[in-house]
């Protein structure tokens, strides 16, 4: 190696120590290598003892020549040095950063040709999949030429997510734990909850019936249950100064650039009822934790005296709506256009009535509209039925084209998505928010829930979370709430 090359490779180093996450991340982990295009397995050939023996695509077995060991590189989260069964390390042969250059064992140096950084890539029908990308040439290990033949030569290649370049290890621990887990609740007290994956930590809010809005935060989902609760706002303006309930937080386009826009329901005195209108905060920069400021009171331009409850905001074909609830005999859902985050471009429209006998148990409502979109869908799940009741469960609208102000657009399932469970000991599932794992490949629901049938509308709803899936019509599939207590596998990239 020149000592140009070798400064290099230093200054790599050093730059990786520098910027890298902490090595906790990470653990020693045995495994095979299983290549995604021919399906053979990273081999030594024959067990060679020699250095410079180059390494190959072969078929798979059982034998020590084809299980490596995966150590990290202090400082780092995502990078390993690799040992075969001979005790030397996966190197690219000279520090070459050219195509085409082998893959060879070699005595173990700590250079930065015998690093390699696991970069995840998605396959569908698997998992632990990786490109192994030399941390010195920036190129990944490839069977020579793409092949998808057993005794294939081993080299490095340009990056990609095809041609043999993609690899499975089926003993990596996903940083060298085991996944993580949690139980419901997350929160004790936490009726109308909306929980936020943003920047590394997960984010919720929930209702406080006071005059201060809260928010808590954590790096898991477990987490959130032993969180503090931060006071990010007090409510003193007249005209809502109490009963804050039914936050939501949503990151949207303002003239400052992005901004955390903070909507939640507050009256003008303690639990004065007829006086709940929406109102929305502002915050200063990126953190969904503010600071904030009063921006505006989202009221009706034409129909201003009249009480809305639970905002939310639907983002369809470049347009910006607000969603809720209002009162005129029955509890309907509305929808009122937007010109930006905190300002009406038009009255509400009706966008959904209680019309169905399961949602209009105790009540006739639809409240708690929530936006769910997938593939090109949108769909709303919204909250049905009193609240006061175990039979407070979840509806859904689904988007059909046209016109989002016509309740006409909207196609209203037939049947609850999201019910009691007698079994579990679940009452009452409702007013729910979405949110994806950290890693983006899983879809979550997080809701409130009653512990037993007698359950209100009270501060005792507690905050829970599971994972949800999809029907083959492309549809959402809630499945049943879980027990409390029933431990749970924590979202995707944890």
């Amino acid at each position: 190696m020149t000592r140009s090359r070798i400064l290099l490779a230093l200054l790599v180093l050093a730059t990786a120590l520098l910027v890298a996450p902490p090595a906790s991340a990470a653990t020693t982990f045995t495994s095979t290598g299983v290549n995604q295009s021919g399906g053979n397995c990273l081999d030594l050939p024959g067990g060679s003892t020699t250095a410079g023996a180059q390494l190959r695509a072969f078929t798979c077995s059982s034998g020590a020549d084809q299980n490596l060991v995966y150590t990290p590189v202090s400082g780092t989260s995502d990078t390993y040095t690799i040992t075969t069964r001979s005790g030397q390390c996966v190197d690219v042969n000279g520090a070459s950063t050219s195509d085409n250059a082998a893959i060879i064992q070699w005595p173990c140096h700590g250079g930065t040709n015998q690093q390699w950084r696991l970069v995840p890539v998605t396959v569908a029908g698997t998992d632990k999949t990786f490109n192994l990308v030399s941390v010195d040439s920036g190129k990944c290990v490839a069977p020579s030429g793409g092949s998808s033949a057993s005794n294939t030569n081993l080299v490095q290649l340009p990056c990609a997510t095809s041609g043999g370049r993609v690899w499975r290890l089926p003993a990596f621990t996903g940083g060298g734990t085991a996944p993580g887990t949690f139980t419901n609740p997350l929160s004790q007290h936490g009726p109308d909850p909306w929980l936020t994956y943003y920047d590394g930590s997960y984010y919720l809010a929930t209702t406080t019936w006071n005059s201060t809005v809260t928010m808590r935060r954590a790096s898991t989902l477990a987490g959130l249950a032993t969180a503090s609760d931060q006071v990010i706002f007090n409510l003193t303006r007249p005209n809502g100064a109490g009963t804050m309930w039914a936050p939501e937080f949503h990151l949207l386009d303002g003239p400052n650039g992005k901004r955390w826009y903070f909507y939640y329901t507050a009256g003008r005195e303690p639990y004065d009822l007829g006086t709940q209108r929406i109102h929305v905060l502002e915050s200063a920069g990126l953190d969904p934790m503010g600071p904030y400021s009063f921006k505006a009171d989202l009221l009706d331009p034409t129909q201003d005296n009249t009480w809305e409850l639970d905002p939310s905001i639907l983002q369809l074909d470049g347009k910006l709506y607000l969603l809720g609830t209002f009162y005129n005999g029955s509890q309907p859902m509305f929808i009122r256009p937007l010109s930006n985050p905190w300002t009406a471009s038009g009255t509400r429209r009706v966008l959904s009535t209680p019309t169905y006998s399961w949602e209009t148990v105790g009540g006739a409502v639809n409240e708690g509209a929530e936006v769910l979109q997938r593939g090109g869908r949108t769909f709303i799940v919204y909250s049905a039925s009193h609240c006061s009741t175990p039979d407070y469960k979840l509806g859904m609208l689904t988007y059909n084209g046209g016109d989002p102000l016509s309740s006409s657009s909207w196609v209203k399932s037939p049947d609850p998505v999201f019910q009691r469970s007698n079994a579990n000991g679940v009452y009452g599932p409702g007013h729910n928010g979405f949110f994806t794992s950290p890693d983006g490949t899983e879809d979550w629901i997080v809701y409130h829930a009653n512990n037993s049938a007698s359950g209100g509308c009270d501060m005792n709803r507690t905050t829970r979370a599971q994972k949800f899936t999809w029907n083959a019509d492309g549809t959402p599939n809630f499945g049943t709430p879980v027990a409390l207590g029933v431990t749970l596998t924590a979202p995707s990239g944890e």
